[in-house]
């Protein structure tokens, strides 16, 4: 009954609302799938569990070695980092879309606590968007990381902490010819904990929406392994590749 509804729903909204698909101008034809059309989704990566990932940063590995460890990580200061899928194709549409309007797809949420279980983020003490600069949250609006940090919360049920990391300096957007190095310097002691006492002892879960180089993360992390956190884990919805 419900998928019926769902399905006269879906219906009547592409008849009176045509939506194309952010991807590839297709029309969509399920609500439930956000800005991209299904054909998109099914052509996006996903990670599934029994993928052979890097076991710091969650990297795909270019072979099936179990061992495998990309060592591009190495240096970064976060403990594991685990991501849904590739930015790519549908996902990284949703995601542009996300940075606009604070929207998740029913289709990223369903695939949310599978992947919050199997990292092992359940036992996480308190969840922590990636700040914006007040500059470029006044411009946005909002903050689309404390979003996604708020529904990873809903999932946890452990408490969001939109404070204690703020960033200190407005830094450039990356550019996707950036490199490793460039994204590093634009973030270097981007980041302070002004509220330490909060962070001390805690095992914390640090949200994001997609990552890339890592820079950002690492940076986040570094700042709040340095006001005594236990541990700093990572989750974003994508992730370069």
């Amino acid at each position: 009954m419900v998928s019926l509804l769902s399905n006269v729903r879906n219906s009547f909204l592409n008849l009176a609302f045509p939506q194309r698909c952010h991807s590839c101008s297709d029309q969509v034809d399920d609500d439930s799938l956000g800005v991209a059309c299904s054909e998109c989704w099914e052509n996006t990566t996903f990670f599934a569990n029994s993928e052979c990932l890097c076991p710091k940063c969650g990297a795909k590995s270019p072979t099936s070695d179990a061992a495998f460890a990309c060592r591009n990580c190495a240096d970064h200061h976060y403990d594991k980092a685990r991501s849904i899928g590739v930015y790519e194709r549908a996902m990284s549409a949703s995601i542009l879309h996300l940075k606009r309007h604070p929207l998740l797809p029913k289709i990223l949420q369903d695939r949310m606590p599978s992947i919050l279980d199997s990292s092992g983020y359940t036992s996480s003490d308190l969840i922590l968007p990636v700040p914006l600069s007040a500059r470029r949250r006044a411009e946005r609006g909002f903050n689309q990381a404390e979003f996604i940090a708020r529904r990873v919360a809903s999932i946890l049920h452990k408490p969001v902490d939109i404070r204690s990391l703020s960033r200190k300096t407005h830094t450039p957007m990356h550019r996707a010819s950036m490199d490793k190095k460039a994204r590093e310097q634009s973030v270097k002691n981007a980041f302070e904990v002004i509220r330490p006492k909060l962070i001390e002892g805690k095992a914390i879960l640090l949200v994001d929406d997609i990552f890339t180089s890592g820079a950002t993360v690492s940076n986040c992390a570094k700042s709040l392994k340095k006001a005594g956190a236990k541990r700093v884990d990572i989750f974003t919805l994508a992730r370069a590749q």
